[in-house]
């Protein structure tokens, strides 16, 4: 019994030990350097063939998406006010692109969630039960915009990111995503052609990520949203042949001394916040500290595992040189008869 717990506490803490720290290591990775190549927005506007030539063809339709879910009146299709402005600048400095919610449902231009759930069950019914029980609102944004992407192509835009240049230039990268230069990637503007591998990749792998974790950013981020993005974004380079060129970062870094934003703008975003939110953004913001945290917690639960065997160890083992009660008095007996 007392070697058979011990063995047990023992095997229950390296087990304990070894399944946090491969989450760690893999948690981390979602923050380290990404795959692909990382181009500022002023690279991307250089490289641009202002007159053609000839070598360099766009891929990318010249097609918008844009999705607007009112989550408390789903009847009520009217952006706020600073959004319009906000989604107009876009369309007033692309006015031959397309937007492909308003030709193909003839609504007001946004996907809303009744012509979202329709697309979706026109085109991918096999998606539509996991649509449907997203715990989440925003998660049917999340995957909406990956299968908006994946049909049609296009360049997908945040209400809250407006325009301050054409999009032309962007249309030469067959699919690419933004990065804040810190941290996962991001998911606010995004640009793909039809059908391109990692849309699809990215489209197909959300049911077996679509898990409910004790936290509802766990749940978001990593069922649908950014660290499901970069998660499938270094799986698909994992995965790509080595003769086949890699995907394009374009960086949108926000903080001061980092390269200028030559496309976009941000207003005001935040709408799927939870009560988690500053936590990890504390988190992302002081990851090395997090790590080292997280380090001492695995640590002392070691520790503890080991004194509790120790303690354990006392009321049934016997120590060397211990001689019990009814020894001592069977050897007593023997010597006096």
């Amino acid at each position: 019994m007392p070697n058979l717990l011990r063995f047990s506490l023992r095997a229950l803490a390296i087990f304990l030990f070894i399944c946090l720290a491969f989450r760690i290591a893999f948690f981390a990775h979602l923050f380290c350097d990404h795959a692909g190549v990382a181009l500022t927005q002023g690279d991307v506007a250089q490289a641009h063939p202002v007159t053609g030539d000839g070598v360099r063809q766009p891929t990318i339709p010249r097609i918008i998406h844009q999705i607007f879910h009112n989550w408390t009146d789903p009847s009520n299709e009217v952006l706020p006010s600073d959004w319009k402005e906000t989604r107009q600048t876009c369309f007033d400095l692309n006015k031959d692109w397309e937007n492909r919610a308003r030709t193909v449902f003839s609504t007001c231009g946004l996907w809303t969630e009744k012509t979202s759930r329709e697309f979706l069950a026109k085109e991918y019914s096999w998606f539509l039960p996991t649509y449907d029980n997203f715990k989440y609102p925003v998660q049917k944004v999340d995957a909406l915009r990956y299968f908006a992407i994946r049909h049609f192509g296009g360049i997908y835009i945040d209400l809250d990111n407006g325009c301050t240049a054409s999009l032309e230039p962007l249309r030469y990268y067959p699919a690419w995503v933004t990065d804040g230069g810190c941290g996962a990637l991001s998911n606010n503007i995004l640009g793909g052609e039809p059908n391109h591998p990692y849309w699809v990749l990215m489209t197909e792998s959300i049911i077996p990520y679509a898990w409910n974790y004790p936290l509802p950013y766990l749940t978001i981020s990593y069922a649908t949203g950014q660290w499901f993005e970069t998660e499938i974004w270094e799986k698909y380079h994992s995965q790509l042949p080595k003769d086949k060129p890699v995907l394009t970062r374009i960086l949108m870094d926000g903080r001061p001394g980092a390269s200028r934003w030559v496309f976009f703008t941000q207003a005001r975003g935040g709408t799927w916040n939870n009560w988690d939110n500053l936590l990890f953004k504390w988190i992302g913001d002081n990851l090395v500290i997090t790590i080292f945290v997280i380090i001492g917690f695995v640590a002392s639960i070691a520790v503890t595992a080991i004194n509790v065997v120790r303690i354990a160890k006392g009321p049934w083992g016997t120590r060397k040189g211990y001689t019990g009660l009814g020894d001592l008095s069977q050897k007593s007996h023997y010597r006096d008869s």
